[in-house]
């Protein structure tokens, strides 16, 4: 993964504190879990909370507001 890429997970972390783990995962290492999250391109970022999927966007978030966008996704009430 690129220097660039990973500087901008890491400040995403860092905004996200501890209500959200940014996790990378490579498809080359870990090409089952890539396949288990059906993505029509690379990269894509998945917001998953207790296995449900919130929130998807193809590409790395690049948004100044993504932390705010993420963490209200995170209020919602959780999928019945």
């Amino acid at each position: 993964m690129r220097a660039a890429t990973l500087a901008a997970l890491l400040a995403l972390q860092q905004q996200l504190g501890s209500a959200v783990q940014v996790l990378s995962v490579d498809e080359a290492t870990h090409p089952a879990v890539v396949r288990s999250f059906h993505a029509a391109d690379l990269p894509a970022f998945v917001l998953v909370r207790r296995g449900v999927e919130l929130w998807r966007q193809q590409g790395l978030p690049e948004d100044e507001a993504i932390a705010a966008q993420l963490l209200a996704r995170l209020a919602l009430p959780p999928a019945s």
